[in-house]
């Protein structure tokens, strides 16, 4: 595993952050189907498998973390060699004692090795020490590989919103209890 640097974002962090392509590749998605009857409510999602490769554009324009920068409670930074190469956004106070993660970025050349972990413990210890117990996770219907990762680090799915993103995807949360 290389050695990873994690520390809070700067300004001049930015740029490089919005340079990242922010896309990932996945054969699978996850589709929703609901049921609605006069005493029954219910959702279903099944992990389906495309009949080719998509590239899954981000949910939400990257031009907003420049514009959200203020609001966010913690941006971190993962530099390897002196060099960006990843970020998590968290915001705490939205629901009591949890931490939500809304976005976890890793440049493609970079994936698979070990970042995005170091991201997620990184912003779960910052969580921790805002006195939160919980962390939770956001991530397009379409991100197979984030739903993945999210269930490979024990996070269980807790919800969705199918009008959350601007883009119409649907939102899947995971979380976890992080103390």
């Amino acid at each position: 595993m290389p050695d990873i640097q994690v520390r809070t974002a700067v300004a001049t962090d930015l740029s490089p952050l919005m340079a990242i392509d922010h896309s990932c590749q996945t054969d699978y998605v996850w589709q929703l189907e609901t049921q609605n009857d006069e005493n029954q409510i219910g959702a279903i999602f099944r992990e389906i498998r495309l009949p080719r490769s998509v590239t899954v554009t981000y949910p939400r324009p990257v031009s907003s973390l420049a514009e959200n920068w203020s609001r966010r409670s913690g941006v971190l930074v993962a530099v390897l060699g002196g060099k960006a190469v990843g970020y998590v956004r968290a915001n705490d106070g939205i629901f009591p004692r949890t931490a939500w993660i809304l976005d976890l970025v890793v440049a493609p050349q970079f994936r698979r090795q070990g970042i995005a972990r170091t991201l997620v413990m990184a912003v779960q210890s910052w969580a921790v020490e805002r006195e939160n117990q919980r962390a939770l996770l956001e991530m397009s219907s379409k991100n197979n590989p984030a739903i993945r990762f999210a269930k490979n680090l024990g996070y269980d799915f807790c919800g969705y919103n199918d009008q959350y993103y601007l883009t119409q995807d649907i939102a899947l949360f995971f979380a976890r209890f992080i103390r």
